[in-house]
């Protein structure tokens, strides 16, 4: 006896979505990630470091434990008081989280439990803030999450030498999760120039720059077509973020180029691979 096979009826479509987006803003101190952050359209802050106190933005409390952080972003998923939510900043937020970690095991340090498993523990637990964090996108809600910048030693199996990359400052599990989680990773930092003054090297500039594509001394993504290397302005996204298209924007960061251009001083742009970096390696 055969059997009828039932075959569901499913639609295909082409063409982009427009949907909410994920970003993550990474950077040194004090180069304007949040005043970056309160560009987006009606933006509401998560501050868990005290950063946003000389801003006029909307903001909740700031979150004294992993459970009023996590009890914070559900509120937002369940009330969507906001077009943006904002978390200032992923690495205050995983010393909530790895304090939760310690106070659930009865310990004073994340390395108390043996063989890395403590680190385990927080990656696992800061993933389910990702998960609600990605719900809230889903829902419509742009979630934009600020992170400060480190220098961490990247060691080469297969090449002689080392060289240091600029990575995020949390945990390596927890800073390549979040990563993976955002749609656009963009690093912020002083462009620096080198000039020859008497025969000595000195470096001038500060101009602020973010990168969105990946290069081997940071990570960056975009899926939107955006320059590499582009102002530090929310001017550049504005149009992908608020409905428009990566044309649009591409356009705007050229007219900004033209209108630099009479300021822009000609001096000798030191590679970016050849500046010598001395930083402390940092633990996991």
């Amino acid at each position: 006896m055969g059997w009828n096979k039932v075959v569901a009826d499913f639609e295909i479509k082409k063409g982009k979505i427009s949907k909410a987006k994920r970003v993550v803003i990474y950077g040194t101190e004090g180069i304007g990630k949040t005043t970056f952050a309160s560009k987006f359209p009606d933006p509401v802050f998560i501050d868990t470091e005290g950063s946003t106190n000389s801003y006029d933005v909307k903001r909740m409390n700031k979150p004294t434990s992993w459970t009023m952080l996590m009890n914070e972003v559900k509120y937002i998923k369940e009330k969507k008081p906001c077009k943006t939510l904002v978390i200032d900043t992923a690495d205050w937020a995983e010393n909530l989280c790895i304090e939760s970690v310690c106070a659930e095991k009865g310990i004073t340090g994340i390395e108390d439990i043996g063989y890395g498993k403590g680190y385990t523990y927080v990656y696992e637990k800061f993933g389910k803030l990702l998960n609600e964090l990605y719900d809230i996108a889903e829902s419509g809600i742009n979630v934009v999450v600020t992170a400060h910048a480190c220098l961490r030693k990247v060691e080469q199996p297969d090449e002689m030498g080392s060289y240091d990359k600029w990575e995020i400052q949390c945990t390596k599990a927890v800073s390549k999760k979040i990563k993976e989680w955002a749609d656009m990773l963009l690093f912020a930092n002083y462009e620096i120039y080198v000039v020859d003054s008497n025969g000595k090297k000195k470096a001038q500039g500060g101009r602020r720059v973010m990168y969105t594509q990946h290069h081997p001394c940071w990570d960056a993504k975009n899926r939107e077509g955006l320059p590499e290397k582009t102002d530090f302005s929310y001017d550049v996204i504005k149009n992908i973020i608020e409905g428009g298209t990566h044309e649009q924007a591409v356009t705007m960061q050229e007219a900004n180029k033209e209108e630099d251009k009479a300021d822009d001083i000609v001096v000798p742009q030191l590679d970016e691979m050849s500046i010598e970096m001395s930083p402390d390696d940092v633990q996991s």
